[in-house]
């Protein structure tokens, strides 16, 4: 599927050349046709050369964020955050991470991902406004934004719950610590690594640091709302919450991750703070494995397509359109479906 744009909404900065250039990288498949340009979505990326960077005038906190954060985890930029965060990154692994695929304590996930979900409890668990599909949603929609993050960073997490507020899909590639293939992506598009980061195809608009982010999101697609109250501000008092309670869960890749991509991503019903599809998303990150998220908060337009598919508006709910498979329950996800793709 592709998305469809009039020539004339592109920016004014949109280069002409875009059309006819070629990397090395996946990319959008870019066509005129009938004076409109197509971009195809799935599994492409823009190109390093065609990348445009948006400016928002930047709170305290914003300007502060990359030297206190996860996402300040550029690998050319040497901070007391990074340092901080190479002595806590391996002791978070030491203590949690392991396996993604074998059994795990029940009530140690669900109690730690349900605090987690507490700590974070005002954000990303409902929609604050109405779809935003243009026609009724169905599987497969195409979505038109790309998040490059990992679960278990705290700024990443803002963004995630932004998206859940404004009802969005994404296609997300998650970066963890040893990526084999998404970090480099990041580096040759953006010039750095550091998350999260996020491309919108419908504008080619791409944007480092996550209070950035969630401003755009919010004055392009939030139908004249602003970010729930807290949600910029609160990521340094509590966003380290999760993080810290999973044990470093979603963090780091697991050594066993497949090279081999399947042909088509699965898609995962999720919304932000729900405490089960948290433990579902964190083993996708380790699994270096993309996916389509569609976020079906509460009030979510998404919420009938769901009932539809499962019966239910519970999630997690995937999908896996290379098999057919198509299962709930976060235990049976994990040891079905997680242990069944190697």
């Amino acid at each position: 599927m592709v998305w469809m744009a009039p020539c004339s909404s592109l920016p004014s900065h949109f280069p002409h050349s875009l059309h006819h250039q070629s990397t090395h990288l996946p990319i959008s498949t870019l066509n005129f046709s009938s004076g409109n340009l197509l971009f195809s979505t799935r599994g492409n990326h823009l190109p390093s050369r065609t990348r445009f960077h948006t400016n928002f005038a930047r709170s305290d906190t914003d300007a502060n964020q990359s030297s206190q954060s996860v996402q300040g985890d550029a690998t050319s930029v040497a901070t007391p955050s990074s340092s901080f965060l190479s002595v806590l990154c391996p002791l978070l692994k030491f203590f949690g991470g392991g396996d993604p695929s074998q059994e795990r304590n029940e009530v140690f996930e669900v109690v730690t991902s349900s605090l987690s979900s507490f700590a974070r409890l005002p954000w990303g668990s409902k929609s604050l406004v109405s779809s935003s599909y243009s026609e009724e949603p169905t599987i497969n929609p195409s979505p038109y934004l790309q998040l490059y993050e990992f679960e278990a960073c705290p700024f990443c997490r803002r963004v995630r719950e932004a998206m859940t507020e404004l009802d969005l899909s994404a296609e997300v590639f998650p970066c963890p610590k040893g990526s084999l293939r998404h970090r480099t992506i990041v580096r040759e598009i953006g010039g750095k690594e550091q998350f999260p980061f996020m491309i919108d195809l419908n504008t080619g608009v791409s944007l480092y640091e996550s209070g950035d982010i969630v401003k755009y999101l919010f004055q392009r697609y939030g139908q004249g709302r602003q970010p729930s109250s807290g949600l910029l501000e609160s990521t340094l008092l509590t966003g380290w919450v999760p993080t810290l309670l999973r044990a470093g869960r979603g963090m780091t890749i697991w050594d066993r991750a497949a090279k081999k991509l399947p042909e088509q991503k699965i898609e995962l019903f999720s919304y932000e703070n729900n405490p089960y599809a948290r433990i579902v998303r964190e083993a996708l990150c380790e699994l270096e494995l993309p996916y389509i998220v569609h976020n079906v908060g509460q009030g979510s337009a998404k919420s009938e397509l769901l009932i539809r598919l499962s019966s239910s508006k519970e999630v997690p709910y995937l999908v896996d359109p290379n098999t057919g498979v198509r299962m709930g329950d976060y235990k049976r996800i994990l040891s079905v479906f997680i242990s069944g793709i190697f």
